[in-house]
């Protein structure tokens, strides 16, 4: 056995052994001294026998010396009476298996380098077992992929103690290819399913790790993109799943499905729901199915219900989603803090878009709108300048509420008849009411915030006003603004100029006081 000492001779010893390995079949045993190089503690020195392996067994892949088929048991077939040939290739074999064994463990070492290398070496062998595949083929013609290895280079990028998300992201570049995309999201649905079942408490970690890897995953818009592919074929069969558009969903929908419907922790529900509407529900085969996510998400409250609110949008108005106490939900998440949110903006766009239909009752539409001015008596003005033509778009789409600004036979009210703590919009005795929190606005100390107010003292124009601009509309913006106008020349004052510090020479102060 060849003692391997110091970088360079490690390398040229390793060099040495391959070349024999290589060269003749009587040199097989000095595979073990390789594979021990794998065992050791130096970085640099794991990296020069990673790259032996990759290229000792990517050779011995395309020279078709490894077993294939069902791997029999080493000792049985050493004992038996067998050929040499057959030996030395179900020895080899199992050596190969040792190897890839080791790769997947080198996933979760401390060197960076040689997660990486180790990750590329993996890919590699994947390619080469592809294309020389070491199972039969079921019937001439059929789909073969090495399912087996790839499993284990999923399962290692998913840990469940280390954040691998620069790992994942060099795989993501894998994710490109058609069937690797294909066989990492049923790889993944796997690997959560198995983690979920034996672990009561899952670690965030592998949460993460998960939502890492799923979110990369984009599929294809029509079954005409689906050409490429990491394992290389002599030509496509219309029989294999993985070249339909239509299998690639379902495999993207099951994944999705596996990994949302455990509970979660509340920050993945979040980055979940900001990316459900454009990356995940248009490439599902049944959109349907993640209702029961939705309206849990929704049900939680906060800055979570709002981000789900994007995702039933599309469902309702798509799917025809059935959600009775949805508008019951949408009133009751309007609270102070919906000022204040990341997610203002798009709360307040899809607001706008579920109180668009001109078939809703008035009492419901009375009931935002008396609810959005109660909040805005302590809304800050770039809320308020949202807001206030927000409230007078429901009014302009429903007629009949506009008796909240102008009720000219009504009664004379001694107190206001609307209940806030009241959850039921129905119960809330909004149209009884009337929106005098708009005229307290007038007085507002922002002359921007007091004209926009004061739209309700005249007749309603018949035309929205857009509130998409002012959507996104910051104090930062508005502070800039102002600092821009430029107000008049001569401003006429009530008292009379300074002139000098001391004021005047025939002042009291100049008389008795002097600068020194």
């Amino acid at each position: 056995m060849e003692r391997v000492r110091g970088p360079r001779s490690a390398r040229r010893a390793l060099g040495r052994l391959l070349e024999a390995v290589l060269a003749s079949r009587a040199e097989a045993n000095a595979v073990f001294d390789i594979l021990a190089v794998l065992q050791s503690e130096d970085p640099e020195e794991i990296q020069d026998a990673v790259r032996a392996c990759s290229r000792l067994f990517g050779a011995l892949l395309e020279r078709g010396e490894l077993f294939v088929g069902q791997l029999p048991q080493e000792e049985t077939v050493m004992a038996g009476s067998q050929g040499a040939t057959r030996k030395y290739k179900v020895w080899m074999r199992h050596r190969y298996q040792s190897c890839c064994n080791r790769l997947a463990e080198l996933l979760a070492h401390p060197s960076f380098q040689v997660k990486e290398l180790a990750l590329g070496t993996l890919m590699k062998l994947v390619q080469l077992e592809g294309a020389h595949p070491l199972e039969k083929p079921r019937w001439e013609g059929s789909y073969l992929f090495p399912r087996q290895l790839f499993k284990a280079v999923v399962d290692g990028l998913l840990s469940l103690e280390e954040d691998c998300s620069l790992l994942l992201s060099q795989f993501c570049q894998y994710l490109e290819q058609d069937d690797v995309r294909y066989h990492a999201m049923q790889a993944a649905a796997d690997t959560v399913a198995r983690v979920a079942n034996a672990h009561p408490e899952v670690p965030l970690t592998f949460w993460n790790n998960v939502f890492t890897l799923l979110s990369a995953v984009s599929l294809p818009r029509q079954e005409s993109d689906i050409a490429n592919f990491y394992v290389r074929h002599t030509e496509l069969s219309d029989k294999w799943k993985v070249t339909h558009l239509k299998e690639h969903r379902k495999a993207f929908q099951l994944m999705w499905l596996s990994f949302l419907k455990h509970k979660l922790p509340l920050s993945l529900y979040k980055k979940v729901l900001v990316i459900m509407h454009e990356s995940i529900l248009p490439h599902l085969a049944q959109p349907s199915l993640m209702i029961d996510f939705l309206t849990r998400a929704y049900d939680i409250g906060g800055a979570i219900s709002l981000l789900a609110l994007n995702g039933l949008f599309i469902l309702i108005h798509e799917h025809n989603l059935e959600y009775p106490d949805f508008y019951r939900k949408l009133y009751g998440l309007l609270d102070p803090s919906v000022f204040h949110v990341k997610y203002r903006a798009r709360f307040f766009h899809l607001a706008d878009l579920f109180l668009s239909s001109s078939h809703l009752p008035a009492y419901l539409v009375a009931a935002f709108a008396k609810r959005l001015a109660r909040l805005a008596l302590t809304a800050p003005p770039e809320a308020l300048l949202m807001v206030l033509p927000f409230i007078c778009n429901l009014l302009r789409r429903h007629p009949a509420c506009r008796v909240l600004v102008h009720r000219p036979r009504g009664p004379e009210l001694d107190a206001d008849p609307y209940n806030p703590d009241e959850e039921d919009p129905a119960q809330s005795r909004a149209l009884e009411s009337s929106l005098w929190e708009l005229q307290a606005l007038q007085r507002h100390y922002h002359p921007e915030v007091s004209k926009a107010a004061s739209v309700i003292n005249q007749a309603l124009s018949v035309p929205e006003a857009s509130i998409a601009p002012l959507l996104e509309l910051t104090a930062f913006e508005i502070f800039e603004r102002d600092l821009k106008k430029r107000g008049p020349e001569a401003v006429p004052l009530e008292f009379i100029p300074a002139q000098g510090l001391l004021g005047r020479r025939d002042d009291l102060c100049a008389q008795h006081f002097t600068l020194s």
